[in-house]
This record gives C-alpha cells, sequence and structure tokens, in this order.
C-alpha cells in the first residue's frame, strides 16, 4: 500500500467509528412522568442493608425473580412490601418502599380558614427515597406550610440510611 492508499484507509477507519451509535438503554414512563430503567440493575447496586444515621432503623432492600422487596424495621415496627426502584428525566433515582401509610399528613395548610370546614385527608402511601451512591435519602417530615411525617420513630427532617 502506498501512503495515500493508507491515508485513506485510516480515513475510512475514523469515519466508520465516528457513525457507529452509541448502546442505549432502554427506557419506559410511568403514569407520574417518571422513567423507569428497565435495563437489568447490577445485584450489588441496590440490594444490601442500609442503616440509618442518627435513628434506630433500618432498611434492607433484595431482589426476589425480577422485583425489589424492602424490609422496613424502627424500635417499633417491621414491615415488608415490594420496592420500586425509578429514575425520573433528570437522571435522580429514587426508591418507593410501597404500602408504608405516613405517620400524620395535614396536606397545604397555606390556606386554611377557620368559617370554611376541610374536609378529611386522605394520609398518602408509600415512601420515596433518593439513592445516592449506597445511600437513601428520605425527607421524613415537612413545614409550617405543608405539614406531614413520615415516620414519626426518627425525628430527623431528613434520613440518610447508608449501606453497610
Amino acid at each position: 500500500m502506498n501512503k495515500i492508499q493508507i491515508f485513506i484507509f485510516s480515513f475510512y477507519l475514523i469515519l466508520t467509528a465516528c457513525n457507529q451509535k452509541a448502546e442505549t438503554i432502554p427506557v419506559a414512563e410511568n403514569s407520574k412522568n417518571e422513567i423507569i430503567d428497565t435495563e437489568k440493575h447490577s445485584k450489588d447496586e441496590i440490594e444490601g442493608t442500609y442503616q440509618a444515621d442518627g435513628c434506630d432503623f433500618s432498611i434492607i432492600i433484595s431482589k426476589i425473580k425480577n422485583d425489589y422487596h424492602y424490609n422496613f424495621k424502627t424500635n417499633v415496627r417491621t414491615l415488608k412490601g415490594k420496592a420500586t426502584y425509578s429514575k425520573n428525566s433528570s437522571g435522580e433515582k429514587h426508591i418507593t418502599l410501597e404500602g408504608i401509610q405516613w405517620d400524620e399528613y395535614e396536606g397545604d395548610i397555606s390556606n386554611e380558614n377557620d368559617s370554611i370546614p376541610q374536609k378529611e385527608l386522605e394520609i398518602p402511601v408509600g415512601i420515596d427515597a433518593l439513592y445516592v451512591k449506597d445511600t437513601l435519602t428520605i425527607q421524613n417530615y415537612g413545614n409550617a406550610m405543608n405539614s406531614y411525617t413520615k415516620i414519626s420513630e426518627c425525628g430527623l427532617k431528613y434520613i440518610q440510611l447508608i449501606k453497610k
């Protein structure tokens, strides 16, 4: 091969390498317009025992077949159920512990008016945790405008559970 043929061949290889499409991860949207990653997660990524920093509280997440499950344990109660892993459009990863009813919920109280009777609010079910690098973070209670408590056994506003 002469220099021109080598140049053309090298140029061709570079062009074909640049035109190859990157592998995409299949995703789907759920009813909350969140993107659910349908690619199989590595077993070590989410599964494990998470211990709260500052409270007597732990969550064990395990995978059975294709579903994640949790074991939620405080000094007062032990609960088990399904855990749902999702990723929203901005890339944040969340784990929802389904079936756990919040301990208190008053909703948006910024527009309270004493002359108008308030209807009974339904207490939300399901605790959402932000998942970042082996740490689950739960916003445990709200503020004066949106009053709620998810887990009354822990008085921290943000509960951080760190994977052990």
